[in-house]
């Protein structure tokens, strides 16, 4: 309904155009064509629309005639103005936007006529504004499968339901992606493999819709040259001779040789400097100038000629491979110090165990006095000990007897006889 009042009154002003501009060249004797008639549209396959047309009437023999078509996209022309002496024009169109066709007749080698007034037709979108899908991107891998995907619209709400079809020339019917990607972006990926003609790829028509008539369908028509993207290059072979790194990779999937740049990066794991070097065609590469004493990290990616392919996709990276030998002396000095250390230690830890070896293997021989000594005193303390005391004594320490020494003193004889009446003394005993 937005779209109604605008067109209603171009369809009104038109006639009053033709009416004037036919006026006016009357004025002047040249004479103005009449236009073509039953301008209508209808779809093709996905993103197609056609336009078909009566021809003029009334158009002498002498008029070379030929129809001027062109299309508006919300009203702004595209610069695709065409003559052609067919009564229908068929393009491509994105189907969330306004279309705006008109075409008109013209006689090319008559210059006494002037072009009929335009015949216009309006095409509006269908859905409610902001929910057709958006930024649709799509890549072809290989030349063997297709990925597309694409934003929700701001408008569109969280439950829509986004399918997608293709279509490319030659397919027959138009095909619906089954393979469904869901995340932060949306997408789909379908097997696509386009035989190659000498007239190129067709274009591939991509149609994104949901089967609710409140979302608006969104076309995206893609030129499969532009959005090749080869696999990732195998390595099969890396080796160094001198000062040389030799290296060997299996390209891509099926391109032709002659249609593959090589981009071969070197990382230096000392200085981590990366040194790129581009190879065309070839799938072996000889890099110079590197240390023997220095490890080494290559890879290597593709990319499609513009002799071949319009693409400027670069393909995923091969896995890395590492080559060379790093000489680091912290090593052998850490090495050097730690060395010594754990032979001392180790030498420690041996003696130690040594020691205890030795106890137990070569256990002390006791003193053979001591035991005897302690043997034969033990029986004397249990001679020591009277029969009827045992009982009693059982409990107590033995005593050692103490001996003494008894000395005999005997007084000289007196000289004078008075002490021959006196009576001896006794006898004196002294312990010693």
């Amino acid at each position: 309904m937005e779209n109604f009042w605008p067109a209603l009154i171009k369809l009104l002003i038109a006639p009053m155009k033709y009416v004037f501009k036919t006026f006016s060249f009357a004025l002047i004797g040249r004479k103005v064509l009449p236009p073509p008639s039953n301008l209508r549209y209808s779809f093709g396959q996905l993103c197609k629309l056609k336009w078909t047309w009566n021809p003029a009437q009334g158009i002498s023999s002498g008029c070379d005639l030929k129809y001027c078509s062109e299309i508006l996209i919300n009203g702004i022309p595209q610069d695709n103005r065409e003559w052609t002496k067919k009564l229908f024009r068929e393009e491509d169109v994105s189907l969330n936007e306004e279309v705006h066709f008109r075409v008109r007749s013209e006689c090319k080698s008559d210059n006494t006529s002037e072009p009929s007034n335009w015949v216009e037709i309006f095409t509006p979108p269908k859905g409610a504004a902001g929910t057709a899908a958006v930024g649709i991107n799509c890549t072809w891998y290989d030349l063997e499968y297709m990925i597309c995907t694409w934003l929700p619209g701001w408008n569109a709400s969280a439950s829509t339901n986004y399918t997608l079809y293709y279509w490319y020339e030659g397919l027959g019917n138009h095909q619906q992606c089954q393979n469904y990607i869901y995340g932060d972006n949306f997408g789909c990926n379908f097997s696509l493999s386009i035989p190659n003609s000498t007239n190129g790829y067709p274009t591939i028509s991509i149609l994104i819709r949901d089967n609710s008539e409140e979302i608006r369908p969104v076309c995206a028509n893609k030129n499969p040259t532009t959005i090749v993207k080869p696999g990732a290059p195998r390595i099969v072979a890396v080796s160094m001779i001198k000062d040389e790194i030799h290296l060997e990779w299996q390209k891509p999937g099926t391109f032709p040789a002659h249609c593959l740049l090589y981009q071969v990066e070197l990382k230096d794991s000392k200085s981590d400097s990366i040194l790129p070097h581009d190879v065309k065609a070839l799938t072996k590469a000889q890099l110079s100038s590197v240390h023997p004493n220095t490890v080494y990290v290559v890879k290597v990616r593709a990319r499609l000629e513009t002799i071949c392919y319009s693409s400027s996709h670069w393909s995923d990276w091969s896995e890395e491979k590492s080559i060379g030998e790093n000489t680091d002396f912290t090593f052998y000095i850490v090495l050097i110090l730690t060395v010594p250390l754990t032979v001392a230690v180790a030498t420690i830890i041996l003696l130690v165990y040594l020691k205890r070896l030795k106890i137990l293997i070569y256990p002390q021989i006791p003193d053979p006095r001591k035991i005897i000594k302690r043997m034969f005193g033990e029986q004397i303390e249990d001679f020591q000990g009277g029969p009827g005391d045992d009982f009693l004594n059982v409990n107590k320490p033995a005593v050692e007897e103490e001996i003494s020494s008894l000395v005999w003193i005997e007084n000289p004889e007196s000289s004078t006889s008075e002490n021959e009446g006196r009576e001896r003394p006794a006898l004196q005993v002294k312990a010693l």
